[in-house]
């Protein structure tokens, strides 16, 4: 083997070697990215579960707190420059919103669940509803509540599991009529 050869044999060994180096550190960030995404997930599935063992004794479900209607969803963190994030802020609000809770220091009075007022409502009528309807009159009752329409489908669908409601269908639509308190019916 000559000395050019072997030159430009540890040149290819050098630059493969950059090049491995360089793949490496941009799989090394993009796992610290993952992990830092894991670690957010994993903190607010922990806020949930201790909100679920929270509530594991309710004998009534329907009954649990919901979010306040004007409250505004937390949106997904965005990433910084560096691709990490901080999850530190959001558990000291929560801590701080459970210690006001406990305390029972609330800002404002409590409002009516969205379950109870759309039973209300649903009382009110002898034939079935949809929830676009349901919705509408709720928000002329109650200009303070402004829940999305899916917010008011999900409800309904969730009082239709309590038993509390029925579901009709017809074709493409889904009304909703209180369950009388003599029987529950037959859903469709």
């Amino acid at each position: 083997m000559t000395s050019q050869s072997a030159a430009a044999l540890r040149s290819r060994y050098v630059e493969q070697a950059a090049s491995d180096l360089e793949e490496n550190r941009r799989l090394q960030q993009e796992l610290k990215e993952r992990i830092s995404m894991l670690k957010q997930e994993e903190a607010l599935l922990g806020d949930i579960i201790s909100l679920a063992e929270r509530y594991e004794g309710f004998a009534d479900a329907s009954r649990l707190p919901e979010q306040l209607q004007d409250e505004h969803v937390a949106a997904k963190p965005k990433r910084a420059a560096t691709g990490t994030t901080s999850r530190r802020k959001a558990p000291a609000k929560s801590t701080s919103a459970r210690t006001t809770a406990k305390t029972g220091a609330a800002a404002k009075p409590r409002q009516p669940l969205l379950g109870d007022l759309l039973t209300k409502l649903l009382a009110k009528y002898d034939e079935p509803r949809l929830a676009k309807e349901l919705r509408d009159e709720l928000l002329k009752k109650h200009p303070d509540r402004n829940p999305t329409p899916q917010v008011v489908r999900n409800t309904l669908e969730s009082l239709v599991a309590k038993g509390r409601i029925q579901r009709h269908k017809q074709q493409r639509s889904v009304m909703y009529t209180l369950v009388k308190q003599g029987g529950a019916a037959d859903s469709d």
